[in-house]
């Protein structure tokens, strides 16, 4: 009988080797394969991002249009009286039945696509630098990294990779900066791909009970990294593209700084060590048993994943429900919470100043024309490419390179990574984000400044 149970277990055992393995070998490539296209070093899910945007072009604008004013129309509809077929599937239900809360940002962001559209109504909704920004600049690339993100996402989250990184990187990432291991992925598809790709994966993780709140508001606003790609359109922005290998290297520093201290400081070290429904983690999820070796539980966990996994008609529908969610659920947001900011920062004096306090410190920092960088610093977190815009006209380029890098440390800007952190199930709110995006910029100013002494 033994003998036959485990003659049994062995072709069940290589079957679910072969389904962890291959789909993990995709994923790994399109998520996070370093290749080079049109010149930069990007990811194949970026790649297949920018197909779709050239495959629809002109229409892609139109389209995102379309959706946003949908989404709030018919938000609106379901709020006064949700039809039977929406109130009875909890996948549309929380997709089109929001709180007041987000449905009041739906419908801000609605009428500001409709306004920035059709060029109607207040000229700073709809300009190039607020609305205009924000449609046409941003939400097309984000639309077409949604899709295909969201489709191909079950192929990181499905068949065991995360259980087998997860177990291997538990060994740095809980000492260091108390969070699982699989968090590390995250960062990695943060890097190499798209911040938005990072907290999507973060949500999802979240909303699958593999991280607490704390460790998902952790992830979410400390390891949703800008990626290689776009640091270099901010290097360039500023005009010092030959010094970009030490300018990565000054954010990567400055980021890991950030990443060891901010965790440990309110608003994220206040939030609760529990899982989305409320219960608790169990206290030994790290701790590998006796027999095993790290890689060898690893293995285990991974392959106990796999065979989970009953049909791809089931990994393909939840990857068309997680492609869906955040291109009719987020997109919306940013549009909304994106024009709003841009709009503050392009007319009002407000972020102007709230970066007079910042002049004293960097003076003690020793950063030439401070005055002129302290308007570029609260900025920031408007939109990431404000500050690198704001910085071009400064002489010095010890400044310029300080703007550059610091814009891109301080991680949160409500025109993308704010907005999305927002629009998502990641236990964060708008002034706990701005409490987080002050303290980046306190703890990674001094790391970046040395740097540029360095440097300069």
């Amino acid at each position: 009988m033994q003998n036959s149970a485990q003659s049994a277990e062995q072709p069940r055992n290589k079957s679910s080797f072969w389904m962890f393995l291959i789909p993990s070998i995709i994923g790994l490539f399109l998520f996070m394969a370093p290749i080079s296209y049109d010149g930069d070093i990007t990811i194949p899910v970026a790649v297949l991002a920018k197909s779709i945007q050239a495959l629809l072009g002109d229409h892609m604008v139109s389209l995102i249009t379309a959706i946003i004013a949908f989404m709030a129309f018919t938000s609106l509809i379901c709020k006064l009286h949700t039809p039977s077929i929406i109130a009875n599937d909890a996948f549309l239900n929380a997709l089109f039945n929001p709180n007041m809360l987000w449905l009041c940002v739906r419908l801000i962001g609605g009428a500001a696509v409709v306004m920035t559209y059709f060029q109607i109504g207040p000229k700073a909704i709809w300009e190039e630098n607020t609305g205009g920004l924000v449609l046409e600049g941003l939400l097309p690339t984000l639309f077409s990294v949604f899709i295909f993100a969201g489709l191909l996402l079950p192929l990181l989250l499905n068949f065991g990779l995360l259980e087998l990184f997860g177990t291997l990187l538990s060994k740095v990432m809980r000492p260091v900066f108390n969070l699982p291991g699989r968090s590390a992925i995250d960062c990695m598809a943060s890097w190499l791909g798209d911040g938005s790709v990072g907290i999507l994966l973060t949500s999802k993780q979240y909303e699958n009970k593999f991280y607490t709140q704390r460790e998902a508001a952790v992830v979410g606003t400390t390891f949703s990294a800008v990626s290689i790609t776009f640091s270099l359109v901010v290097i360039a922005q500023v005009n010092l593209e030959h010094l970009f290998l030490p300018f990565y290297g000054t954010v990567c520093l400055a980021g890991i700084v950030a990443a060891i201290i901010i965790p440990r400081l309110p608003p994220l070290s206040l939030k609760k060590n529990t899982f989305i429904d409320g219960s608790k983690p169990a206290q030994d999820a790290d701790a590998i048993p006796v027999g095993h070796s790290t890689f060898s539980w690893g293995m285990e966990q991974a392959l106990k994943k796999s065979s989970q996994v009953k049909s791809f008609k089931g990994v393909f529908k939840e990857g068309v429900h997680n492609a869906i969610d955040m291109v009719f659920g987020v997109l919306p947001v940013v549009m909304g919470l994106g024009t709003i900011a841009l709009v503050i920062a392009e007319y009002t004096s407000l972020f102007s100043t709230l970066g007079q306090p910042f002049i004293p410190f960097l003076e003690m920092l020793g950063i030439p024309e401070a005055v002129k960088a302290s308007e570029t610093i609260v900025v920031g977190f408007a939109d990431m490419f404000i500050p690198a815009i704001l910085a071009a006209s400064i002489d010095n380029e010890m400044t310029r390179f300080v703007i550059a890098a610091m814009s891109v440390t301080q991680l949160i800007y409500m025109s993308e990574v704010g907005a999305l952190l927002l629009g998502s199930k990641i236990p964060v709110n708008i002034f706990e984000l701005f409490a987080i995006f002050i303290l980046r910029t306190l703890i990674t100013l001094p790391v970046i400044a040395a740097m540029a002494h360095l440097i300069f």
